[in-house]
C-alpha cells in the first residue's frame, strides 16, 4: 500500500530557510516521478520542483537558485530545501509521487513573514 507522510514547514522570516520532508512507503524511490507543489491562499496548486523518472530535475522560475529538491533512496524520502525564503513562498506545500497512481502528502503550511 502506498503512503506519504510530510514533515517540516512552519513559520519563518523572509531570508530564512526551511526543509520539507516526504517519507513514502510502498514506492520505488529510484524510478518514481515525484515533486513538490504549493497552494497559496486564493490560488491554484502549482508545481514548485520535480524529479522525473529519468532523474532530471525541474524548478519553477520563481524558486530557481533558492530551492533544492532531492531524494534519498535508502530512506524513501524526498526533500525540499528552501533557502532565502520570500513572503511569496507562503502556502501549503504538498509532496506528490506517481506510483501505482497519483499520491499526495497531507500538506504542510509554510508561512513567511516580511
Amino acid at each position: 500500500q502506498v503512503g506519504l507522510v510530510q514533515s517540516g514547514g512552519g513559520w519563518v522570516q523572509a531570508g530564512g530557510s526551511l526543509r520539507l520532508s516526504c517519507v513514502g512507503s510502498g514506492i520505488n524511490f529510484k524510478i518514481a516521478p515525484m515533486g513538490w507543489y504549493r497552494q497559496a491562499p486564493g490560488s491554484q496548486r502549482e508545481l514548485v520542483a520535480n524529479i522525473e523518472s529519468s532523474g532530471r530535475i525541474n524548478y519553477a522560475e520563481g524558486v530557481k537558485g533558492r530551492f533544492t529538491i532531492s531524494r534519498d533512496w535508502a530512506r524513501n524520502t524526498m526533500y525540499l530545501q528552501m533557502n532565502n525564503i520570500e513572503p511569496e513562498d507562503t502556502g501549503v506545500y504538498y509532496c506528490n509521487i506517481y506510483w501505482r497512481g497519483d499520491n499526495w502528502g497531507q500538506g504542510t503550511q509554510v508561512t513567511v513573514s516580511s
